[in-house]
């Protein structure tokens, strides 16, 4: 029996950002240099895959700083950790590791300037994802609002409003973030924004490859963990976008096959934390469906690369 004919637009750039690769290299790094087990304070990246994985080599994924032993090495997320976090690793005399994106450390250090220049900010995420009170908890309590939508520019009360900046989360929504900016700069007109765009390459990429191959295709299916804000965010863009269906799914095991009867085209792409060995298998899963032909719809190039802390480059 023939298999049905299928077009497979895969969008590029997908899947792993520097930021990602350089946190997942700090714990391999951690682990050759100071054996298992290592600790990790929040999941390295939101993948379960790349977790398991780590967790098979020797990392112990924790919540919280009081989760850990003072006498083995912690790691703090790709995601950023409230400045408290690093304060009582010190306390506690613990040899730790700060994998925190760059791009994260940038907003992180853009808070800081505000406030040391007497303004308050506003900072654009969602609420309890660990970027956002990593970002929050840069500052002393009540210098930082959160805003998640325009319509939350409303309920914005500030000390003065001549004295305000904004910053927002990495990941979020480029579309949405410039429809909140846009509220708060009609509500306020003298507020600061960054230098250069809070919202990270990788996520603006990632986006606009998404939006190239909308157009084309019956169905979407994006590659991520459900707690991924950028694989979130690739799913409600490509909506937005003209996809009638579009799909979240961790692994070739959690695609539905029943709504993709009948379709002739399938948009593929992967969140910024989801590697490229779940691409594949996905793919895999199609040809044994269908008769696939893979199209790559490639809108940007990626060259960028962080260095991990010296700590780990230094023998010893």
């Amino acid at each position: 029996m023939s298999r049905p004919p299928l077009t497979l637009y895969l969008a590029a750039p997908r899947g792993f950002c520097a930021g990602v690769d350089r946190a997942i290299k700090i714990v391999e790094m951690a682990l050759e240099k100071w054996g298992a087990p290592v600790y990790v304070r929040h999941e390295i990246v939101h993948n379960k895959f790349v977790v398991d994985r780590l967790r098979d080599k020797g990392a112990i994924f924790v919540e919280e700083l009081k989760d850990c032993p003072n006498d083995r090495p912690v790691i703090f997320s790709a995601h950023g950790v409230p400045k408290a976090v690093p304060t009582e690793a010190e306390r506690r005399e613990m040899v730790y590791v700060d994998a925190t994106c760059p791009l994260v450390s940038k907003v992180h250090i853009e808070a800081e300037r505000h406030h040391r220049n007497g303004l308050q900010m506003v900072m654009i995420g969602h609420e309890g994802h660990p970027e956002t009170l990593g970002t929050m908890g840069q500052l002393p309590d009540g210098e930082v609002m959160l805003v998640e939508t325009v319509d939350d520019v409303a309920n914005v009360n500030p000390r003065s409003v001549d004295k305000l900046a904004f910053i927002t989360q990495t990941t979020l929504s480029v579309d949405d973030t410039a429809d909140i900016v846009a509220a708060l700069q009609t509500r306020f007109p003298t507020i600061q924004g960054p230098h250069k765009e809070d919202i990270c390459y990788a996520t603006t990429n990632r986006q606009e490859a998404v939006k190239a191959v909308a157009s084309k295709i019956d169905a979407l299916l994006v590659i991520g963990a459900p707690n991924s804000s950028n694989s979130k965010r690739l799913v409600e863009v490509g909506s937005t976008a003209g996809c009638s269906y579009a799909q979240l799914v961790q692994r070739a095991g959690d695609i539905d096959w029943r709504a993709l009867e009948g379709i002739t085209s399938l948009g593929l792409t992967a969140g910024a934390s989801a590697p490229e060995v779940l691409v594949n298998e996905v793919i895999d899963a199609f040809r044994a469906r269908f008769d696939v032909t893979v199209e790559l719809i490639e809108t940007a190039k990626e060259n960028v690369e962080f260095k991990v802390p010296r700590v780990l480059r230094e023998p010893g």
